[in-house]
């Protein structure tokens, strides 16, 4: 039991939350704790989720670590040297760290429900910033927000606290949802629960958008997606799958039949690679290689063989993001013969400058990500190569692949934003490969419903809708998510899903009770 508990107010997203600090000495009396991961040379083997979990007196423990600060940049969700400082679905962290302190499980997830839809995709897929802004890492390590965060949707399930919860009340409004990812199941989710009746529709043969296709079994299971989308069912939202609009339904036809419209199709027009040799056999689209991995997995354990293998062969992820790093890791369960992964960006030094990447900036620091963790305990190093530039392929005579040629560069930025890349003389390198991945990002969304609807574009062809208020030209159409933003996270994808809700419900109702 702690020695002294005081009563202190916080303010968060307009809530004022009244908590008791677990332990103001707790920071300094435990040490910062993660659950284990599963041995990276077995765990290689399967399809897994790689993390094991901790006990519930280990949670409260770290429950005890949160300092409930006057000023908690845990849950303050803002933009800052553009990267995101603390949770931008404005989580009220320190109360439910206390709750999981003082045992009371049931009043965490009230807590955590209160903000979050889906905190079992969150606190399985989201980089943390809430930990990077953290009080205590001003002076120490963070707490580990996220693993409690897991934690309590976890016991929800566990314990049957996580239930359909249908509206009494149904207002004879109808809301068409265009894509199933983590937007699009926010803005169901939240006009449901204010009483329209709500279609998704979703191009794919399963729902979850990037939750399903995209994200790899070994960060995020599909059962767990599954589970959710079956509570959504059992709510009353109506899913439409194998269904494209602008193809199979055209985009008009929605807005004939429905009151409101929301896009939330993601950003998934691939950037392509066009330096010489671009097009001979072996070089694939990241998502490509991914999706069709998972799909195989999921439709026949890939006894159908209906994916892109790299058993056996040489490989390059060229693309230094997260989907570089989870084709590397699907790459090394294939059982590729080597994995190398390029990134134009400089090794983040150990640690936090200061001065370039001050506290509460998310930090930037070199880590091993799950997949380098494993290449490493594999080829016995990290996979990645850094500060590198593609230059050309080179392929054998009947136009496969056959080898990579690379300079090092120096990345500048210039002052419009433009990147620069100085070749280094003398550092060229030529790479045996036979499958080459490209990760280098995405374009925008895909045009078809956007033309169709004739929608207004920024300069990046995201769709144009001012944040917070998500209408676009069009009325009666409203955009969320990646498909507004560009590619980003998961977290700010259910952010945006539950305001753009609250748009939506205010144009159908004059007012809005949703948070």
């Amino acid at each position: 039991m702690p020695a002294l508990m005081f009563r202190v107010m916080v303010k968060a997203s307009g809530y004022w939350g009244d908590a008791i600090m677990s332990m103001p000495t707790g920071f300094l009396d435990y040490e910062r704790e993660v659950p284990k991961d599963r041995n990276p040379r077995s765990r290689v083997h399967d399809w897994k989720e790689f993390h094991k979990h901790m006990s519930d007196q280990q949670l409260q423990t770290q429950g005890a670590r949160c300092m409930d600060c006057g000023t908690p940049y845990c849950h303050t969700g803002i933009e800052i040297g553009n990267t995101v400082s603390g949770c931008p679905v404005n989580n009220l962290i320190p109360e439910w760290n206390n709750l999981v302190y003082r045992g009371q499980w049931r009043d965490a997830l009230n807590r955590l429900h209160k903000t979050n839809n889906f905190p079992e995709f969150t606190g399985r897929v989201c980089p943390a910033p809430c930990e990077g802004s953290c009080t205590v890492g001003l002076i120490g390590d963070a707490v580990s927000i996220k693993t409690i965060e897991e934690a309590i949707i976890e016991r929800g399930f566990k314990e049957g606290w996580v239930v359909a919860q249908p509206p009494q009340i149904r207002t004879g409004k109808k809301v068409a949802v265009v894509g199933s990812g983590p937007a699009g199941l926010a803005t169901a989710a939240q006009l449901n629960k204010a009483g329209h009746t709500v279609n998704v529709y979703e191009r794919a043969d399963r729902i979850g958008g990037l939750l399903t296709y995209g994200i790899p079994t070994m960060k995020l299971e599909k059962h767990v997606v599954d589970r959710r989308v079956t509570i959504l069912q059992e709510e009353g939202i109506q899913f439409i799958t194998n269904t494209e609009i602008g193809k199979d339904l055209p985009a008009a036809a929605l807005l004939q039949q429905f009151d409101a419209v929301v896009l939330a199709l993601g950003a998934t027009k691939a950037r392509s690679i066009t330096i010489e040799g671009s097009e001979l056999k072996g070089i694939y689209p990241a998502m490509d290689y991914l999706n069709s991995t998972i799909k195989s997995y999921l439709d026949s354990n890939l006894d159908d063989g209906n994916y892109i293998s790299t058993k056996g062969k040489n490989v390059v992820v060229i693309g230094g993001g997260d989907t570089g790093t989870d084709c590397v890791a699907t790459a090394l369960r294939h059982g590729c013969e080597s994995i190398v992964q390029f990134g134009t960006v400089a090794r983040a030094p150990q640690q936090r400058e200061a001065s370039q990447n001050p506290w509460p900036q998310f930090p930037h620091v070199y880590t091993l990500d799950y997949a380098h963790e494993e290449a490493k305990a594999i080829f016995g190093e990290d996979p990645r190569q850094f500060s590198v530039l593609t230059k050309k392929f080179v392929g054998d005579e009947q136009g496969n692949l056959k080898e990579l040629h690379t300079v090092k560069i120096e990345r500048s930025i210039d002052e419009t934003g433009k990147k620069i890349y100085k070749e280094l003389e003398g550092t060229e390198q030529v790479w045996p490969v036979d499958i080459a991945l490209i990760a280098i990002g995405f374009e925008g969304p895909e045009a078809t419903i956007i033309e169709q609807l004739t929608l207004a574009t920024d300069s990046r062809s995201n769709v144009k809708a001012r944040y917070g208020d998500y209408r676009t030209n069009i009325d009666k159409v409203f955009a969320a998510g990646d498909v507004r933003r560009g590619q980003s996270l998961v977290v700010w994808a259910i952010n945006e899903g539950r305001q753009a809700a609250k748009e939506v419900d205010k144009y159908l109702m004059g007012s809005s009770m949703l948070p």
